[in-house]
C-alpha cells in the first residue's frame, strides 16, 4: 500500500478503522489491515473526515481590505469599492493574492474548493486568467472548479454578455450570475441558463443577497431549474431576504426549492458583516436561514465567500471556524443540531457542486483530513488542529502541534 491510517475513528459509537490507500483511491476500510505501506499514520482514536470544500469564494479579490476601505460596511459601498478597485488589478498582483489565499485555505484542510472568478469591460478577464493558471499550478494539492462570474451585472454592462460565452470557451467550469444586481432579473436568470445548456455547465448564482424580500427571484429560478430540468445542477449563494419573511410566505418557497433540489450555500462571515446596516435596533441577523432550509429539505452548505476585503474585512481562509460562527449564528448549537453542521462543509458542498467518488469509502479518492480529536461530534467546535491533509493518496500538509503546560 502507498498509505495506512491506523485506528482512526470514522463515527461516533463504533470502532476504530485502518484505512488503506493504493494509487490515489481508499482500498480497504477494516478493524485491522494487515501487512504494511510506504507511509503509515499513527491516528490513535483520532478523527478522520473526508477533506474539506470551500464552494463559494472569489479567490480573485482576496486581502484588498487594506487599499480601499469600505467605512459603512454596506453591500453597496462593498460593491462601489471593489468596482472602482478592480481596474488597476495586475496579473502579478492577482496572482499573488490569490496564491496566499489558496495556501491559507488548504493548510485548514480543504482539498476542493469552488472560486468564483469576475470579468467585466473595465478590467478584462486579467483576473480571471489568473485563477484559471492557479488552477492548474495547484492541481495535486486541491481540485479547483472556475466558476464565471458577472459581478457588475450583464445587462447593465455592454459586452460582459459576449465576455460570458468567452469564459466559457476558456475553461470556465460552471455558469455564475446575480440576478439582484441586474436587471430585470428574470431575463439575467433566463440567459445564464441558455449558456449552461449550450455548454452542458452547472449553474451557481447570487442570489436575493438583500435584507428585505420586496424584490426576489428565487422562485423564478426554482420554476425555471425546474423547467429546464436542472434539478441538482443549481446552487445559490447569500439568499439572505428569505430571513424577512414570514413563515407563511417562506415555506411554499422552501418546499419549491426542495423540489428544484437547488443548494445554497450560506456565507455568515460577509452575510452578518454586511447585513441590516440600517437596522437601529433590534438589529437582525440577515443570514438566510439555515435551520429552516434544512429542515425542508434544502441541501446546505456553509462557506467562505471572501477573505479581507469590502465585503469581508477578516478571515484567515479556515472553513471550520466559518462553520463555527455558524453554529451560534443560525441556532445550530442543540443536541440534534450540531451533528448536521460538519456535513455543511463536507458531504453536502460535494452533492452541490457535482463530486464523484468523494467521502471515505471503498473505491473512493483519499481526500482526507486527520484531525486533533477524538469526538466526531466534536470536530468542529474544537477547532482541532488539522494534523495531516491528505489529496489523492498523498499528504500535503503535515502539523505539528506541542503545548506545553507549565505548573
Amino acid at each position: 500500500m502507498d498509505l495506512i491510517i491506523r485506528q482512526a475513528r470514522l463515527k461516533d459509537g463504533e470502532d476504530l478503522k485502518d484505512i488503506a490507500v493504493q494509487a490515489g483511491k481508499i482500498v480497504e476500510i477494516a478493524d485491522s489491515i494487515a501487512g504494511d505501506a510506504e507511509r503509515e499514520i499513527q491516528a490513535e482514536g483520532r478523527v478522520l473526515i473526508p477533506g474539506l470544500i470551500e464552494s463559494h469564494i472569489h479567490l480573485d479579490k482576496a486581502l484588498i481590505a487594506s487599499r480601499k476601505p469600505n467605512k459603512s460596511g454596506t453591500l453597496q459601498e462593498a460593491i462601489k469599492v471593489t468596482a472602482e478597485l478592480k481596474p488597476t488589478f495586475t496579473k502579478d498582483d492577482v496572482y499573488s493574492r490569490a496564491k496566499q489565499a489558496l495556501e491559507m485555505i488548504i493548510k485548514s484542510g480543504v482539498t476542493t474548493i469552488r472560486t468564483h472568478s469576475e470579468f467585466d469591460p473595465a478590467q478584462g478577464f486579467t483576473g480571471f486568467e489568473t485563477i484559471l493558471q492557479l488552477k492548474e499550478e495547484y492541481k495535486e494539492l486541491v481540485d479547483i472548479q472556475v466558476v464565471a462570474f458577472p459581478q457588475e451585472g450583464i445587462f447593465k454592462a455592454p459586452g460582459t454578455e459576449e465576455m460570458m460565452y468567452q469564459a466559457m470557451d476558456m475553461g470556465a467550469d460552471v455558469v455564475g450570475g446575480i440576478p439582484y444586481n441586474d436587471a430585470p432579473a428574470n431575463e439575467h436568470i433566463d440567459l445564464i441558463f441558455d449558456i449552461a445548456k449550450e455548454y452542458g455547465k452547472d449553474v451557481d448564482l447570487h442570489q436575493d443577497f438583500a435584507d428585505e424580500a420586496d424584490d426576489i427571484s428565487i422562485e423564478y429560478l426554482c420554476k425555471k431549474t425546474i423547467a429546464e430540468g436542472y434539478q441538482g445542477r443549481v446552487s445559490v449563494g447569500h439568499l439572505t431576504a428569505l430571513h424577512a419573511l414570514p413563515e407563511e410566505k417562506l415555506r411554499p418557497i422552501i418546499e419549491l426549492m426542495a423540489e428544484a433540489d437547488i443548494s445554497v450555500m450560506a456565507l455568515p462571515a460577509t452575510d452578518l458583516h454586511l447585513g441590516a446596516r440600517s437596522d437601529e435596533y433590534n438589529v437582525r441577523r440577515a443570514v438566510t436561514p439555515i435551520r429552516k432550509l434544512r429542515d425542508g429539505g434544502v441541501n446546505m452548505c456553509i462557506a467562505t465567500n471572501n477573505i479581507r476585503n469590502a465585503f469581508t474585512p477578516y478571515g484567515t481562509g479556515d472553513i471550520m471556524q466559518t462553520a463555527m460562527l455558524a453554529i451560534p449564528v443560525a441556532h445550530l448549537g442543540g443536541a440534534d443540531d450540531l451533528p448536521t453542521v460538519l456535513p455543511m462543509i463536507t458531504t453536502n458542498p460535494a452533492r452541490a457542486i457535482g463530486l464523484k467518488n468523494y467521502g471515505i469509502e471503498v473505491g473512493n479518492q483519499a481526500d482526507m483530513v486527520l484531525l486533533d480529536t477524538k469526538v466526531v461530534n466534536d470536530a468542529i467546535i474544537d477547532l482541532p488542529t488539522r494534523l495531516f491533509v491528505i489529496k489523492n493518496g498523498r499528504v500535503t500538509i503535515e502539523t505539528t502541534k506541542t503545548v506545553t503546560v507549565h505548573h
